[in-house]
């Protein structure tokens, strides 16, 4: 059995989920999730069940440092099997060792590169289809997406402004990087592109950006249907990422070879951690 724990925001869990999940399905063996973490973090809630993955829990006496463990967790575990195997993240860059770890291993940390799930990459999108169908407004979306040259932009805004540290860390991406993605994508694929806009900001949005082109600024989900957003962004044709890895899912999540991805060259604020292995090499970093 392979574990992986889930903790953060949609985009992070997508990521632990998917390094797991591929160790178990390289080593035919079952996968399970630890998810208690989410039990006291009041930032995100736990948002995998939107998805057709075969969420289960892994057994609480296998799981390793269980909080609050009591005597009779200790005798109960005098009869059945001991902890797993923990790993836990070294480094945010590509770590090979995981793509070989054995049976009977827990996963702690975020694996953000398809590195770790690339050579079962179907696997992953059947698993990450959303379950449920689209919501009346979301359909129109999904419709007028489907009929036009259309591109995936997200500003990412939220924490990454109101909290410093967060700040700090992260950055946003300024308007400018849109104004030029948007401008390449035109040029490169000699269409007139038509912009639907997601973010956590939408009255900014409104307020600051200006494209070359059409575009369409997608209100009508919130964070308790981000999945949502995450759908409509996949089924666009070409993307323009922020700094997150929820739009970097909903770019990956288009399979089409031929979908072109603008992500920002300049991942977070400062020089670390070091991003080398967070974006496909296919995707255009500006």
């Amino acid at each position: 059995m392979i574990v992986s724990r889930l903790i953060g925001g949609l985009g992070n869990q997508m990521f632990q989920y998917a390094a797991g999940r591929a160790l178990a399905e390289r080593l035919g063996v079952p996968f399970r999730i630890d998810r208690r973490a989410f039990g006291d973090y009041k930032t995100h809630a736990f948002g995998m069940a939107c998805f057709n993955a075969p969420i289960s829990d892994a057994p609480s006496y296998l799981v390793p440092n269980m909080p609050g463990e009591g005597r009779f967790h200790r005798i109960f575990r005098r009869f059945r099997p001991g902890p797993l195997r923990l790993y836990a993240e070294r480094t945010f860059t590509f770590d090979e060792q995981v793509i070989g770890l054995p049976d009977n291993t827990y996963l702690d940390g975020y694996w953000q590169s398809e590195k770790y799930f690339g050579d079962v990459a179907e696997v992953i999108r059947a698993d990450f289809a959303i379950r449920n169908p689209p919501s009346a407004a979301n359909l129109r979306w999904l419709e007028q997406i489907a009929s036009t040259n259309s591109v995936s932009l997200h500003i990412r805004r939220g924490d990454y402004v109101s909290t410093p540290a967060a700040a700090a860390f992260h950055g946003t991406c300024g308007i400018d990087y849109y104004e030029r993605a948007v401008t390449y994508l035109r040029d490169v694929t000699g269409l007139d592109l038509v912009a639907y806009v997601f973010s956590d900001d939408h009255d900014w949005v409104a307020a600051n950006l200006k494209l070359p082109g059409a575009m369409y600024l997608v209100r009508d989900n919130d964070a308790a249907s981000n999945y949502e957003d995450l759908r409509l962004m996949t089924a666009c044709r070409h993307h323009v990422i922020a700094n997150s890895s929820f739009s970097w899912w909903g770019a990956w999540l288009d399979g089409r070879e031929d979908s072109v991805t603008v992500a920002p060259l300049q991942w977070f604020a400062g020089n670390t951690p070091d991003p080398r292995d967070l974006l496909p090499a296919r995707w255009v970093r500006m």
